[in-house]
C-alpha cells in the first residue's frame, strides 16, 4: 500500500520540542492510540521493552508537586541511573548544544549569567510545560543497549503519531534525575529504570518558546555513500 509520502514528512518535520502548553484536555482515546500505534516500533526479537505511566489532572498535579518540592530545596543526591549526557561535550556537539540552548534563550530574554532566570525555565520541565498530560517512561534494568535503542524508536513513533493528530510533545531527560521521588509515587518496581518524562498536549503557538526552529545537518554531512554516481 502506498502511503502518501507529504503527509508521513510532514509528520517527521513538523515535531518540535514543546515548551508551553495549552490547557486543553486530551481525551484518553486518542492517547491510547497513539501509543497503540507507537508499539508498533521495531525491538529486538520483538521484545517490546517498553513500559511507562500516563498521568493527567490530579495525580500529575501531585507528581510535579513532589518533584518541585525536592527541586526547590535543592536537595543533593538526585541523580540518574543512566548517564543520558557525556562528561565533557566535545564538537561538533557543543557547539550544536550551545546553539539550541542560547536559541531558547535569546527567545526567552535569558542573558548569559542570568542564573536565576535560566533556573526557573529548568523548573518548568517538573511542570511538564504546563501539558494536561505527562508521561513517564521505564526500562527494566536488566535489558542491554539494544533495547534503549529500541526504546528511542518507540519514543520517536509516539512524538509522530501526537503531530498526525495535531499533538505536540517534549521529551524530557530532565525527569531521570528524580526517579527516588517518582519511584514511590507511580509504585516503580525495583527493576524499572526511568528513561525518560513526555510533555503531550497541543502547543501553545504564540509562546516565545514555541518560535524556535532548530537546524538539522544535511545527509551529505553524517553519511558516506558508496556505489552512487
Amino acid at each position: 500500500m502506498m502511503l502518501n509520502p507529504a503527509a508521513v514528512d510532514q509528520a517527521i518535520a513538523s515535531r518540535r520540542s514543546v515548551r508551553r502548553f495549552l490547557p486543553a484536555a486530551v481525551p484518553r482515546e486518542v492517547i491510547a492510540a497513539i501509543l497503540d500505534t507507537a508499539a508498533r516500533a521495531p525491538s529486538g526479537t520483538n521484545m517490546q521493552p517498553w513500559r511507562g505511566y500516563v498521568l493527567t489532572g490530579a495525580p500529575r498535579d501531585e507528581l510535579c508537586a513532589a518533584v518541585l518540592s525536592v527541586f526547590d530545596s535543592e536537595e543533593t543526591g538526585h541523580r540518574q541511573e543512566v548517564q543520558y549526557y557525556p562528561n565533557v561535550f566535545f564538537e561538533p556537539y557543543l557547539s550544536r548544544r550551545r546553539k539550541v540552548g542560547w536559541g531558547l534563550y535569546g527567545l526567552l530574554n535569558i542573558g548569559r549569567g542570568d542564573t536565576a532566570k535560566m533556573h526557573a525555565q529548568h523548573r518548568r520541565n517538573f511542570q511538564f510545560f504546563d501539558a494536561p498530560v505527562g508521561m513517564i517512561f521505564t526500562i527494566h534494568r536488566d535489558l542491554a543497549t539494544g533495547s534503549w535503542l529500541d526504546y528511542g524508536m518507540f519514543l520517536e513513533n509516539i512524538m509522530i503519531a501526537a503531530r498526525g493528530r495535531g499533538l505536540d510533545t517534549c521529551a524530557q531527560a530532565a525527569w531521570t534525575h528524580y526517579h527516588k521521588v517518582i519511584r514511590p509515587m507511580l509504585g516503580l518496581a525495583e527493576e524499572e529504570v526511568v528513561v525518560c518524562g513526555m510533555a503531550l498536549g497541543y502547543a501553545d503557538r504564540d509562546a516565545p518558546e514555541s518560535q524556535l526552529e532548530t537546524e538539522r545537518a544535511a545527509s551529505d554531512q553524517f553519511m558516506s555513500w558508496h556505489g552512487f554516481e
